[in-house]
């Protein structure tokens, strides 16, 4: 007979701030190496070793070998979006320097939780889709209309695809910075995918935080209504 879930042990695992801090830089979906999440994380090699040895045996990351180099990634979606609502209680971390203020706003205007879009590009985006009647909210989650479907397939979707997926379709996802929602799940990441596709947005260096191209700002206003001021 299967117990409760033992919240404990996760906790525990998040519980460090070096893990916590390497947990958050693989937030953006990419395969992060190990000398970069020893950056992040503030400690020596053999130091990161250890915790993402700790972090792979509790089932948080998975790895695999790039080159000379092992790479690693979050173990899957869900541990993202548990994250990203464990953001929404947790206090900020104190802003040290006009770097760490520059870095802040460019993952609250446009960001990738794991792998679909976060951030105030996120939730405009949704709320664009949900006005425009591409979505409507179902029980808690996003599903597609009748005419949703077909424009989201000329936006390169195979929504069967997507929803084949074993994973949540169109998730109701509370935006950690804007405390409104963004559609997640398999739906978010095919956003996301075409976005990034079609040349809308790009990923920014070092980081989860990603930037709207021109393109991307001119079909942003012309099909969505979204005014981008910071490209």
């Amino acid at each position: 007979m299967t117990g409760e879930a033992d919240i404990a042990a996760v906790g525990a695992l998040i519980g460090d701030r070096a893990r916590a801090a390497m947990l958050n830089a693989l937030m953006g979906g990419e395969a992060v190496s190990a000398g970069e999440l020893a950056r992040v994380g503030g400690v020596s090699p053999s130091g990161a070793t250890a915790h993402l040895r700790r972090l792979r045996e509790g089932g948080l990351v998975v790895d695999q070998a790039a080159g000379r180099q092992r790479v690693f990634r979050l173990a899957g979606p869900e541990l993202a979006e548990a994250l990203e609502a464990l953001a929404l209680v947790a206090p900020p971390l104190p802003v040290r320097g006009l770097r760490e203020a520059r870095a802040q706003g460019a993952l609250k205007r446009a960001r990738t939780c794991y792998d679909h879009l976060a951030g105030e590009l996120g939730v405009a985006v949704t709320e664009a889709l949900v006005e425009r009647e591409i979505l409507a909210r179902d029980d808690g989650d996003f599903a597609v209309t009748q005419a949703g479907g077909v424009w989201l397939e000329e936006l390169g979707l195979d929504l069967d695809a997507l929803r084949r997926v074993r994973r949540s379709f169109g998730r109701f996802c509370i935006d950690w910075t804007e405390r409104r929602p963004h559609v997640a799940g398999s739906l978010g990441a095919g956003i996301a995918t075409a976005f990034f596709a079609s040349g809308w947005v790009r990923r920014r260096p070092g980081g989860r935080a990603i930037a709207v191209t021109p393109a991307g700002a001119a079909w942003l206003e012309r099909t969505l209504g979204i005014a981008v001021a910071d490209r």
